[in-house]
């Protein structure tokens, strides 16, 4: 059996970087909190866990004082700081840096709508932890669409910035915005804002040559994963027998009927000791 791992798979900048945070931190403290889980990836969450790292929902986060908090690359409102400020709670901010830069576009787009009676619209999935984020900076006023059915939602007699969370699909946020601009009254302002992460969309050409390649694809993500869920897509749409897994014991051994190669890949929060160990899964079970 012929069995390779994409080596352009597994995690990317932001999420080494939070996961660092959480693992220097707990070198020196038997518990870290964590606002929410710290990567959309459970097997990861459960390692991290083992070593001290507790995830807490934003309702227990309000009921703190007098710790330390990490915040992860999804990045958080203002009132998180707000209230960490008041409350003398430390945090360890390990929001990424290109999620921390679209805030403040988002910031400053609602700012100057305010006075223009405009809109800061958002595609992306409501509740997600970046949204959250992200909406925050409106005073979460922003109009958040989950689909080009919701452009709907949109006043087209008033100014326009369209924004997107940084792990959609590409292809979807230009379609959208594409119908934003042409169902937008003549001469109404409309901002078109790319803010799509290229961590992830840069992977797609690589992605499907290298899904190409293989009789089957097994694509190694958590269920929670945007990035993991287009991502997968992109494999499927060029073979067929891509199958998407979040741990070992959802691999079927009937896959495997007449299977003589097997391409391993993730999404940008896939830890690659997860993709080997499907790898050695494999090559026990077929050698």
């Amino acid at each position: 059996m012929i069995v390779e791992i994409d080596r352009r798979s597994g995690f990317c900048f932001g999420v080494i970087n939070a996961i660092k945070a959480a693992e220097d931190e707990l070198k020196q403290a038997k518990q870290l909190y964590c606002l929410g889980d710290i990567v959309h990836n459970g097997m990861e969450v459960e390692r991290l866990e083992r070593m001290g790292l507790k995830s807490i929902s934003k309702e227990e986060f309000f009921t703190l004082s007098n710790c330390k908090v990490l915040i992860r690359a999804h990045g958080e409102p203002p009132e998180t700081y707000e209230y960490a400020k008041a409350n003398n709670v430390e945090l360890i901010d390990a929001t990424c840096p290109v999620v921390l830069t679209l805030q403040e576009k988002v910031k400053s787009s609602y700012s100057k709508h305010s006075q223009i009676e405009g809109q800061v619209v958002i595609y992306g999935k409501k509740g997600h932890a970046e949204i959250e984020g992200l909406n925050g900076q409106t005073k979460h006023n922003a109009i958040i669409i989950e689909s080009i059915a919701d452009v709907d939602k949109i006043d087209k007699s008033r100014p326009v910035s369209l924004y997107s969370q940084t792990t959609k699909r590409i292809e979807d946020f230009h379609e959208i915005a594409q119908k934003v601009k042409e169902t937008t009254e003549p001469g109404v302002p409309v901002e078109i804002k790319d803010t799509i992460c290229r961590q992830v969309s840069n992977r797609v050409p690589n992605l499907k040559k290298f899904a190409e390649r293989f009789d089957m694809i097994l694509f190694v993500a958590g269920r929670k994963s945007s990035n993991g869920q287009y991502l997968y897509t992109i494999c499927k749409e060029v073979n067929d027998d891509s199958y998407f897994i979040s741990n070992l014991d959802e691999i079927k051994q009937e896959w495997f009927d007449g299977v003589k190669s097997v391409g391993i890949c993730g999404a940008t929060s896939t830890p690659n000791w997860l993709m080997e160990d499907v790898e050695k899964w494999i090559h026990t079970n077929f050698g």
